[in-house]
């Protein structure tokens, strides 16, 4: 199959591209489009896409409340949420070489969950709200570097990784539960909202925050990326080809947490979607990881997206956190997988 190379940085940068990749790849791009055309015009006040469109590219201005104001804020959280779990989903599944690792298997999301349920109960009302991501963010990077501290013995494995992850992340559940036990019902209910995982009310300044948060990790993913595939062969194959494997990971480790520490900063607990969305891509492609990449976040932008669509158009009118229908798609999925691998 025909295939092109690309070289950036004076070589230090190479990316292939396949003919298969870019069909597949533009199949996805057109379904995400789609969908976030449909979830426009979707909602208590159905407007066609020819009128959605035309708002959009300015040739009208009568739907401008609904579509710019109230809807696209919120059509382009899911795109960035769904990208930014998906790809740190990608990297922890290449970085542990383990199928089932995800941010919210292995205790990220659950570490930046407790730093917004903390907030939530403490600082709420004392300190302003928009501080809440932040607090979320700095949750998941000191459960990564806790995680990665306890792990570390002359160096860290991808076992003993994931095995004191899901340890850590069992634990700080318990905290979580415990403070929502212990603070008052109108706390304990806008947890539990933002712990199921919801974009609801997005506005224009949290996308353009989020835009910046998620910018920060994308320059190491791209002069780094080539070494993740090389890491997958193994530890002792990386070395002698001069990887500096320890450094690596934890570059590695750090990337997936700001990606999924802010997706769920902005978003709350959306689960399942850094566990699914590398899998699928992985079926459809398997190219290096700048192109699995690239698919993976249109995937999970399209999970998201449509787990969104049906959560506040299908049972008005209600608005059902997005999080329980990726849940209600990742867990079966989940046990899937654990039946595929059992014997590896």
């Amino acid at each position: 199959m025909k295939q092109w190379t690309f070289r950036l940085f004076n070589d230090r940068v190479s990316i292939q591209l396949s003919a298969r990749w870019l069909m597949v790849t533009g199949i996805w791009l057109l379904a995400v489009m789609t969908v976030f055309l449909v979830s426009l015009s979707s909602g208590s006040n159905w407007i066609p896409l020819t009128e959605v469109f035309m708002q959009i590219t300015g040739q009208i201005d009568q739907h401008s409340f609904v579509v710019e104001t109230l809807r696209l804020p919120r059509a382009l959280m899911a795109i960035l949420v769904g990208a930014a779990l998906g790809v740190a989903g990608l990297i922890l599944q290449s970085l542990v070489r383990n199928p089932l690792a995800a941010p919210d298997i292995i205790g990220i999301t659950s570490g930046a969950s407790l730093g917004a349920v903390t907030f939530i109960s403490f600082g709420a009302g004392v300190i302003s709200m928009q501080y809440l991501p932040l607090s979320a963010i700095a949750g998941g990077l000191f459960a990564a570097l806790l995680i990665y501290l306890i792990s570390w013995n002359k160096g860290v494995t991808p076992i003993r990784l994931v095995l004191i992850g899901v340890g850590l992340s069992a634990i700080m559940k318990a905290c979580v539960t415990f403070m929502l036990v212990m603070s008052d019902t109108a706390t304990t209910t806008q947890s539990y909202i933002w712990l199921t995982g919801s974009i609801y009310a997005a506005s224009w300044s949290e996308v353009t925050s989020m835009i910046w948060w998620l910018l920060i990790p994308i320059p190491f993913l791209i002069v780094f990326g080539r070494g993740l595939n090389v890491t997958e062969l193994g530890e002792d194959f990386s070395v002698s080809v001069g990887i500096r494997v320890q450094l690596q990971q934890f570059i590695f480790l750090m990337c997936s947490v700001m990606l999924a520490g802010t997706a769920a900063a902005y978003a709350g607990g959306i689960e399942f979607v850094g566990l699914m969305a590398p899998h699928i891509a992985r079926r459809l492609v398997h190219r290096s990881f700048p192109g699995l990449a690239v698919l993976t976040a249109l995937i999970g932008a399209f999970l998201v997206l449509i787990a969104d669509l049906v959560a506040r158009t299908v049972f008005m009118p209600l608005d059902i956190p997005a999080g329980v229908f990726t849940a209600a798609i990742g867990a079966p999925f989940f046990l899937y997988l654990l039946f595929r691998y059992r014997n590896q």
